[in-house]
């Protein structure tokens, strides 16, 4: 959580940290989390939207209407008229903290050809998994000491940016054979969510 405050004040606007607060958590464990966040500098809001719905996250857009209206330098993190690759190492050793970045053959190519077709400018989002700073889903907490492997890189040049894939990410993931949402209802005489935990 430290590592993406850091990564999100590095765009110069005001940090909101939602704390999905569920009913497993204990009040020392949310008290702790709230006490990181403001040693980072940043708002805490505890939402429990999940069982609560809108009414458990009005404080949580209440404070993230109020962060709106601080003043802010927003800024990119590189200038979009730096050449391809340049961008992407910028972004894994920025926000990732990564030593480096390995590229395919193929994914030289496809630099090379959208830098030649006037591409080169476009911002970059990275594809990779959410679950892990490095390219490897099983590794967790704020890693160092290694290398963004880039297998491809895509354009989506109607939507104005690139996106290289990064590791085994797959673009557009499956649900599982029965999702959960199956098991969501709304009971019609209180109101109420049922079935999400």
């Amino acid at each position: 959580m430290i590592r993406h405050i850091e990564n999100t004040k590095k765009f110069g606007v005001p940090v909101v940290v939602a704390i999905n607060s569920f009913k497993y958590d204990t009040a020392n464990e949310l008290k702790m989390l709230e006490r990181l966040v403001h040693e980072c500098g940043s708002v805490a809001v505890q939402a429990t939207h999940w069982a609560n719905g809108g009414a458990g996250a009005v404080e949580l857009a209440d404070a993230v209407m109020d962060a709106a209206k601080q003043p802010s330098k927003f800024q990119f993190l590189y200038p979009l008229d730096l050449p391809i690759k340049q961008k992407i190492e910028i972004i894994a050793r920025e926000i990732y903290r990564a030593d480096g970045v390995d590229y395919t053959p193929e994914a030289e190519e496809r630099i090379a050809l959208y830098e030649r077709n006037g591409f080169g400018n476009l911002p970059i989002c990275m594809a990779k998994t959410h679950l892990s700073f490095t390219a490897d889903a099983a590794v967790k907490g704020a890693p160092t000491g290694f290398r963004i492997p880039v297998r491809d890189i895509r354009a989506s040049v109607g939507a104005g940016f690139l996106y290289p894939l990064i590791g085994t990410m797959r673009t557009m993931p499956g649900l599982p054979s029965r999702p959960v949402f199956y098991d969501v209802d709304l009971d019609l005489e209180t109101g109420k969510v049922r079935g999400l935990f």
